[in-house]
């Protein structure tokens, strides 16, 4: 492959998980600073009136699981490029991939138990074992794939909003002790939860590290688990969605720019109407518990990969090489690994009891101040580094397990 155009290649998919891994921050921001029900409903905490409530919609409209989606149309993308790379040099693809989420998958689970319980690594690292088998596949198939997985899904979340009516209705004719005591676990999950539940909550995360430790282990050890089987499909399908964007040119920036334009224009033209029509209903019921559900866990899904896709289109078309934000931006992505969980090591010392404490006491739109500040972080030292170092310090490391021997390091990636 011609060098500049391999160059471009890169620089395109830096820039779109440059993006991707600070935007991710936009919505774990909250899971950082608050209890966790605020994540799906402003009711639960940190203010659902003014700029709180127009933070939130804003986030729910943009950003909400389509940074989380674009990051993993990337993780898929950098699959088929390691096993081809690893192919291209004479080594098992299989060996390479399979260490790679081996090690992968212990960072992922050392970060959820010992720093955060919002971790996605241990995820992607579960789901990549399962991607690995479709990476030969052609485009047309991968598409295909992609959307049966996404349209299975929809199916699987359909059963929230299912679940809570068939409580309220009492379908099964429960005793109004169960009944109570099933609903009180979806409001904790998706609407308001009670009172005493979100005292508990700030009390734990303003105490001490050994007390967060405790609750950790007690409640998340297997999440990684639970997750799989609740937004495997997805993230499975997100995955090979980027592969097919890899192989298509749109993830390298081989499209012309007008296709760019016109797939970003038909995506946000069906997608941001839909997310509006359901935060508007949100809104008008209050965020209702079933409101809640249907609209954030389940109606959003299938307009989610257009939102995707037209942020790729939109990112790489405002794409400028050899620009000075672009090149940090891109900079930041190839170091997003490290960006991702020392921005966990930051806000968990922000917020939590161990650190400076300030877990539950800014508002909604009070904690994008501290994105803000992170973002210019991200943005402030990748380059640098990049420009002394090959790789970024967590990339280096992982590689170096991943081949069982420690990786040059020194010489600069840009320049």
């Amino acid at each position: 492959m011609n060098a500049d155009i391999a160059e471009q290649r890169f620089i395109a998919l830096d820039t779109v998980r440059g993006v991707a891994v600070m935007g991710i921050l936009l919505l774990n921001i909250i899971g950082f600073s608050m209890p966790e029900a605020a994540y799906i409903n402003p009711r639960a905490y940190g203010g659902a009136t003014g700029a709180d409530l127009w933070v939130y919609l804003v986030n729910f409209v943009l950003f909400d699981g389509k940074m989380r989606g674009l990051f993993s149309f990337l993780f898929g993308a950098s699959l088929v490029l390691v096993t081809e790379r690893a192919e291209a040099k004479g080594e098992n693809p299989a060996r390479v991939h399979y260490s790679r989420m081996l090690w992968l998958l212990v960072f992922g689970l050392a970060h959820l138990w010992l720093v955060w319980w919002g971790d996605i690594l241990a995820h992607y690292a579960l789901v990549g074992a399962i991607a690995f088998f479709f990476r030969d596949k052609p485009v047309a198939s991968l598409v295909r794939i992609g959307i049966g997985l996404l349209v299975l899904e929809t199916l699987l979340m359909c059963g929230i909003p299912m679940g809570v009516l068939a409580l309220q209705q009492n379908w099964a004719n429960a005793s109004a002790a169960e009944m109570a005591k099933a609903l009180v676990e979806f409001e904790k999950a998706f609407g308001v939860p009670p009172a005493a539940y979100i005292a508990d909550q700030l009390a734990l995360f303003r105490g001490s590290y050994e007390a967060i430790l405790r609750d950790r282990f007690g409640h998340h050890v297997l999440s990684p688990l639970g997750m799989l089987s609740f937004s495997g499909p997805e993230t499975l399908g997100y995955m090979l969605l980027g592969m097919a964007s890899l192989k298509s040119g749109l993830l390298t920036g081989a499209w012309e720019r007008k296709r760019y334009w016109k797939w970003m224009l038909v995506c946000f033209a069906i997608a941001i109407p839909a997310y509006v029509a359901i935060a508007a209903y949100m809104v008008r019921e209050n965020f209702s518990v079933f409101a809640t559900g249907l609209g954030v866990m389940t109606a959003s899904v299938p307009f989610r990969p257009l939102m995707i896709l037209a942020w790729a289109c939109l990112i790489l078309l405002l794409m400028r090489p050899g620009g000075a934000l672009t090149t940090r931006i891109a900079a930041a992505g190839r170091m997003a690994f490290s960006n991702y969980l020392f921005t966990s090591l930051i806000c968990t010392t922000l917020f939590y009891g161990y650190g400076l404490g300030l877990y539950g006491h800014l508002s909604r739109w009070q904690v994008y101040l501290v994105v803000l500040a992170i973002w210019a972080l991200m943005l402030l030292w990748s380059k640098p580094w990049l420009e002394r170092f090959r790789f970024g310090p967590l990339e280096w490391l992982w590689r170096s397990l991943a081949r069982l021997r420690l990786q040059p390091i020194r010489g600069g990636a840009i320049g």
